[in-house]
């Protein structure tokens, strides 16, 4: 899907303090413009360059920290020791699933091997059950004797299923990260632990559910060492085996890679290098990562998370957990070859989808003349529930405004929303669902999430009621300003700048991704020196030079959110026109033709 118009944004370059560039670059020995990244991100001085060059175990924080945590370590210690059963209820996305494994593993750890932890674990179904704790669920568990419930990547909001809980005679801890409500505040429980929650002494407080999870675990197992032996072997062994997951989590959830998330992030890649567990390595294979070096946040982000989130979108997540637990290599492999299948048909789900929605989306340009400054609200019954948030995401693509993507069943709509900066869309969802008078009902029978993303189930009836109060409350807030934000460049370079050697500078600050984007250059004054080149008549490839000079470089316009092909012709380019580009610098795929070459980001006539 290609952009619509929304107007081209301005260009301007981050500034930076050039005392505290220079600084670095004397103290580091590296490029300018690494230097003006670095500080631009505030990081200043050659001390907390060398934390976020090369972060260490000891760089994670005290899980003892948490608000709750020596309480719920407490009881579950209780549990284990008393033979009780324990029930860990998770979700059916990347971050929950993963959650789960781990929360698991720990407690089965600590128990005594005479007398072993009695574990399981419920993973919704997306489509029979959605997301959230429910009573029946805790209901059945009690039935089977369980006495203490461990929430992972939900129930912040679970106010009902709490109190289900307590009327059964079982004991639940609650781990999240999601926001509370902030009026009614969090749910009764034993122990809540979010660093979100008020009050929660927690210094990093953007962790993802599986990251939430984790902490509990590294507290359950630090309880349970006794010597200084035994704390080393749990600090250079099982602890960075768990970051393993965690690092895919905290990629897949797409929360900010700074502070203890980059920590998590860079430690767990470089754990994914060769995997040991059979079922990690299985997928790995089949979503052709290579297992001899450490993945890349793209290659976890584009190919691993893809197929963990298949299993819930398309069918039971429950093969997620399974896989990852598996010693079996065979059924390990089998596991990781049905993924791969489900991920397949939600591609093909997908893109049916997206045709339809390409109608939609060209029906309201006809009738508006252009997109209105509101979110923009679709719906089909023959959309699969399974792939709201992945067709949410490509309409803020498309459209560069808020988007929220629903289907109906059986008289109740389900959809799922994705938003643009500037626009936090869990604040407008808790606004617009308050009733306006007492004549009035509240709009949602559920809703969540956070300022990118959110969930939400309503009757289908009130859909237009949905589009009135969005516009509603959309409509002052979403300004130009918002919706055409400037292209923030990080550094303005010379051609010459580009060498293999700044290439090398520039993969030390990965990870990449929300908190610490890939970074964005802007060369000027650049001459096309050959026609451009159509890639399927979609892609482009330009080649580009200084004037005057040789050398030329490759550059690369994949149609993804821009209409590169439509941009060319509107901008009459030919060999010998001068052009300004934005771009990401990076390395060339194809080992036969090694180098550089720029991923267009933005381009404009010099």
């Amino acid at each position: 899907m290609s952009t619509a118009h929304v107007g081209l944004p301005a260009w301007s370059t981050r500034s930076a303090d050039e005392t505290a560039v220079q600084n670095l670059v004397d103290a580091l020995g590296c490029p300018h413009a690494i230097a003006q990244i670095l500080v631009s991100r505030a990081i200043s001085d050659a001390a907390a360059a060398q934390t976020f060059f090369h972060p260490t175990l000891d760089d994670l924080l005290d899980p003892m920290l948490m608000l709750d945590m020596e309480i719920a370590v407490a009881r579950i210690q209780h549990a284990v020791r008393s033979s009780e059963p324990i029930l860990i209820y998770g979700d059916y996305d990347v971050d929950g699933t993963t959650a789960t494994v781990l929360l698991k593993t720990a407690i089965e750890r600590i128990a005594p091997k005479e007398t072993p932890a009695t574990v399981t674990y419920h993973v919704p179904h997306r489509i029979r059950e959605g997301y959230g704790m429910q009573n029946g669920v805790l209901g059945q568990a009690a039935a089977s004797g369980v006495r203490l419930v461990i929430s992972v990547d939900t129930g912040i909001r679970a106010f009902a299923a709490a109190e289900e809980a307590t009327a059964l005679g079982m004991d639940l801890i609650v781990t999240d990260h999601h926001l509370p409500d902030g009026a009614i505040g969090i749910p009764e429980a034993v122990a809540v632990l979010n660093p979100a929650q008020q009050n929660c002494p927690y210094p990093f407080k953007h962790l993802c559910g599986a990251a939430v999870a984790f902490k509990l675990a590294h507290a359950l197992l630090l309880a349970a060492t006794e010597t200084e032996e035994q704390r080393t072997k749990l600090k250079h062994g099982l602890i960075p085996s768990f970051l393993k997951l965690v690092a895919i989590a905290t990629i897949a959830d797409s929360v900010p890679l700074e502070g203890e998330n980059r920590v998590i992030a860079t430690l767990g890649l470089r754990e994914l290098r060769n995997p040991v567990q059979p079922g990690l390595r299985a997928l790995m294979q089949v979503a052709q990562i290579p297992i001899n070096r450490p993945p890349t946040a793209t290659e976890v982000g584009f190919r691993l998370a893809p197929r963990i989130n298949a299993a819930g979108r398309m069918d039971i997540a429950g093969d997620v957990v399974e896989l990852f637990l598996t010693k079996d290599a065979a059924r390990a492999t089998h596991l990781a070859e049905k993924l791969n299948r489900l991920n397949d048909e939600r591609r093909a789900t997908e893109a049916k989808a997206l045709e339809a929605i390409e109608i939609q989306l060209t029906a309201l340009r006809d009738t508006l003349g252009d997109y209105l400054a509101e979110c923009i609200i679709l719906d089909d019954p023959e959309w699969h529930r399974g792939v709201l948030g992945i067709l949410a995401s490509r309409v803020v693509d498309r459209t560069g405004r808020p988007a929220i993507v629903m289907t109906h069943e059986d008289g109740h709509s389900h959809g799922s929303g994705r938003s643009i900066a500037g626009f936090h869309l869990l604040d407008a969802l808790s606004a617009i669902h308050e009733p306006v008078s007492e004549s009035n009902t509240p709009l949602f029978t559920r809703f969540g999430g956070h300022a990118h993303a959110v969930g939400f189930s309503m009757p289908s009836d009130r859909t237009n009621l949905l589009r009135e109060r969005m516009q509603r409350y959309g409509a002052p807030r979403l300004t130009a300003e918002i919706m055409t934000p400037p292209l923030e460049c990080d550094a303005e370079l010379l051609l010459s700048d580009l060498t293999q050697s700044f290439y090398d500078w520039l993969t030390r600050c990965e990870p990449f991704g929300i908190g610490n984007r890939e970074p964005i250059f802007l060369t000027r004054a650049l001459t096309l020196c050959a026609p451009v080149r159509f890639i399927k008549e979609r892609h482009i490839c330009l080649q580009l030079q200084r004037s005057g000079q040789t050398t030329h470089i490759s550059a690369l316009g994949w149609s993804r959110t821009t209409d590169w092909p439509a941009r060319c012709v509107e901008m009459a380019l030919d060999t010998g026109s001068l052009v300004d580009v934005a771009y990401r610098l990076k390395a060339k795929t194809n080992p036969q033709f090694p180098g550089l070459e720029l991923e267009l980001v933005d381009l404009r006539l010099a």
